[in-house]
């Protein structure tokens, strides 16, 4: 894996959430269906899965995007800042927005995610990427590449 330290900190543009990481993520991404390219107003979303038991959130957070029952995107409500995100029934990790941390080194994201949606001029160097989602028969192989990954 990249250059992943911890302990890091970070937090929304205000400051009025605070995240702490405490573990380095099982793999890192880019995300470029049109919902992210909306929600980030780029070309792509950054995200890296973080280990649930790594994580923690002091202040107040406010769910927005799709408000949908499957995932729950976290804002700071007051400079409404994407942090982060749940996945429903997916409880042991969490999809940090990387750029959110204090020290950004080592996001650069492992795979891509929704290339058939792509914007034709968005690179993300990416060592691997999906049509879609990757296939969840090759989740597990993924992060174990990840953890090798010098990126």
């Amino acid at each position: 894996m990249s250059d992943w330290s911890v302990p890091r900190e970070g937090g929304c543009r205000c400051g009025r959430v605070r995240l702490k990481v405490t573990k380095p993520p099982l793999m890192t991404m880019a995300c470029h269906c049109t919902g992210c390219q909306k929600m980030s107003s780029s070309a792509f979303s950054l995200s890296a899965a973080i280990p649930a038991d790594g994580f923690e959130v002091s202040g107040e957070t406010v769910i927005g995007g799709l408000h949908g029952e499957v995932s729950r995107h976290h804002f700071c409500g007051w400079c409404m800042t994407w942090l982060f995100t749940r996945i429903e029934g997916i409880d042991w990790f969490v999809n940090l927005r990387p750029t959110m941390l204090d020290d950004t080194a080592g996001i650069a994201p492992f795979i891509e995610t929704f290339t058939c949606e792509k914007l034709p001029f968005a690179q993300t160097g990416a060592v691997h990427s999906f049509e879609r989602f990757a296939p969840n028969e090759a989740i597990e192989g993924l992060m174990a590449d990840y953890a090798g990954w010098r990126g």
